[in-house]
């Protein structure tokens, strides 16, 4: 039986931040679920970078079913744990279910990984303090708001934990994470 590994998501998520992990982890071999506030059809969002504009662009994106509500996952089910980006964490971090699962991860010292604004919910766990995060650049004031250390890396791995900025650094960020997952 495969070893499990856990995305907590929801929708408006970045379409390429989840289905990019969940594929890559179901490659190396891995059972991976999706996990969001509730167990139904979501709906993912997709981010591009546009010439002339300040900030990125948001697109209807793939839709997802989710495998299972965040109350009703037990984290020792799991080996690890993916945040991916998008709008999703910025109501994710308001969810105890998904606080509690990150904190969970990172109490048992287990591999995460976290992209893009992912680390909107890592900050609410109360788990940044003194670690090193990337992040979506412009969420650098939360990361260090939180007690972190932003780093502006497509890799950046502290411990157990390996983030990235956005869907463009999907490659180097889930080879840190395999990496970690291997050692761990």
């Amino acid at each position: 039986m495969a070893e499990k590994i856990l995305i907590i998501t929801g929708d408006a998520a970045e379409t390429l931040e989840v289905y990019y992990p969940y594929h890559r982890l179901q490659e190396a071999g891995y059972e991976v679920h999706i996990g969001a506030p509730e167990k139904r059809k979501l709906q993912f969002v997709v981010h591009d970078f546009v010439d002339g504009f300040d900030t990125y662009t948001e697109k209807p994106g793939h839709t997802c079913d989710a495998d299972v509500a965040l109350a009703d996952v037990d984290p020792d089910d799991y080996v690890a744990v993916v945040v991916p980006g998008g709008r999703a964490p910025e109501y994710l971090r308001n969810n105890a279910d998904a606080q509690r699962l990150v904190r969970h991860f990172f109490e048992k010292n287990a591999p995460v990984a976290a992209t893009c604004h992912g680390p909107l919910l890592l900050a609410a766990s109360g788990v940044l303090e003194g670690r090193t995060s990337s992040a979506y650049p412009e969420l650098a004031v939360d990361v260090t708001t939180a007690g972190g250390v932003f780093e502006n890396g497509g890799a950046v791995v502290d411990g157990n934990l390996v983030t990235a900025r956005a869907w463009p650094d999907n490659g180097t960020w889930m080879k840190a994470f395999l990496e970690v997952l291997q050692s761990a």
